[in-house]
C-alpha cells in the first residue's frame, strides 16, 4: 500500500501522508453484511465513564466478517474492500450458490481468485485449514484459539504467525509479538500475510484526523491538580515525586503485569513475547 504525500499548504498538511487506497476494487459495502454500530463515548449503561478519552468521530457500520470459515464450497474474490473498524483490508467473497460474506484480505489476494476452506485446500493466500493439514513453517493468520468459536490471532494489517512445530496433537505457533504459543492441531488458520503492510507508515499529520477517529484529548497528569491526579501540583514544571508513574487512581502505569499469576492458559504459551 503507497501512501500519498500533500504539497505543504498548511501545517498540518507537511507532515500527512494517506494511504493511496490502490488495492481497492469496491468502494461500497455489502449491505446485507453491514449492522449499526452504536456510539457509547466510553461509558456504560449507567452512563458513567468506564474509558477515558473516547467520543465523537465519524460514523461506521460494522462488517459482519467470517471468521469461522465454516462453508467448505469453493467461493471467488468479488472485490477488496476498506474496512473503518479494522487496519486490514477484507475481501468479499461470493460462492457458487451467490452467497457473500467478508474475510480478512490477505496478500496477494486479488479480484477473481478462488479461495477454498477444508482440509483439502491448497496452500495458497486465503485458504483456510486446519492446523494439522498446514506444512510446518508456512506464514498463517487467522488463528482459532478454540476450535470452532472463530478466528482471534493475527487479524491485523501486515502480520503473521509462523507453524513451527507439530507434536502431540498440539502446534507452535510463534506469533506477531515474538510469542510462542500451543494450539490445538484441530484449530483453522488462513494461509499467507494479513494485506495493508504499510498501514504503520501512515502519518496522521493533525490532532483533528484522531478526533475523526472518535479519541479525544489526553491531559498529562502533571499538569493536573493533586485533587485530580497523583502526579499533580507543584510550582512550574515539577516531577511526578514518584519512584514510577502511576494511573489517576495510584496503580503502577509502566511495567506492571496486570495477567493473572494463576491464569490457566499459562500451560500453552512456551515462551513470553518479553523474554529474553
Amino acid at each position: 500500500m503507497p501512501t500519498f504525500k500533500y504539497k505543504p499548504t498548511t501545517p498540518a498538511r507537511r507532515q500527512m501522508t494517506v494511504p493511496t487506497f490502490e488495492e481497492l476494487t469496491k468502494f461500497t459495502p455489502e449491505k446485507n453484511l453491514i449492522v449499526i454500530k452504536k456510539k457509547h463515548a466510553g461509558r456504560n449503561s449507567y452512563g458513567r465513564i468506564t474509558v477515558r478519552h473516547r467520543g465523537g468521530g465519524n460514523k461506521k457500520k460494522y462488517r459482519i466478517i467470517d471468521f469461522k470459515r465454516a462453508d467448505a464450497t469453493p467461493a471467488t474474490v468479488v472485490g477488496i474492500e476498506y474496512d473503518p473498524n479494522r487496519s486490514a483490508y477484507i475481501a468479499l467473497l461470493q460462492n457458487d450458490a451467490g452467497v457473500k460474506s467478508y474475510v480478512i484480505a490477505p496478500v496477494g489476494l486479488s479480484v477473481g481468485d478462488k479461495v477454498y476452506a477444508g482440509a483439502d485446500a491448497d496452500i495458497k493466500p486465503g485458504n483456510t485449514l486446519p492446523v494439522a493439514n498446514i506444512p510446518v513453517g508456512t506464514m498463517i493468520h487467522n488463528i482459532e484459539l478454540y476450535p470452532g468459536k472463530g478466528a482471534q490471532l493475527a487479524r491485523s494489517a501486515g502480520v503473521f504467525a509462523q507453524l513451527i512445530a507439530k507434536e502431540n496433537g498440539m502446534a507452535q505457533v510463534r506469533l506477531p509479538s515474538g510469542e510462542v504459543r500451543i494450539i490445538r492441531l484441530d484449530c483453522k488458520a488462513s494461509i499467507g500475510q494479513v494485506g495493508n503492510i504499510e498501514h504503520d507508515t501512515v502519518k496522521v499529520g493533525k490532532a483533528g484526523k484522531t478526533r475523526h477517529k472518535g479519541f479525544r484529548p489526553t491531559v498529562r497528569g502533571s499538569v493536573m491538580n493533586p485533587v485530580d491526579h497523583p502526579h499533580g501540583g507543584g510550582e512550574g514544571k515539577s516531577p511526578i515525586g514518584r519512584p514510577s508513574p502511576v494511573t489517576p487512581w495510584g496503580k503502577p502505569a509502566m511495567g506492571y503485569k496486570t495477567r493473572n499469576k494463576k491464569a490457566r492458559t499459562d500451560k500453552f504459551i512456551v515462551k513470553r513475547r518479553n523474554a529474553k
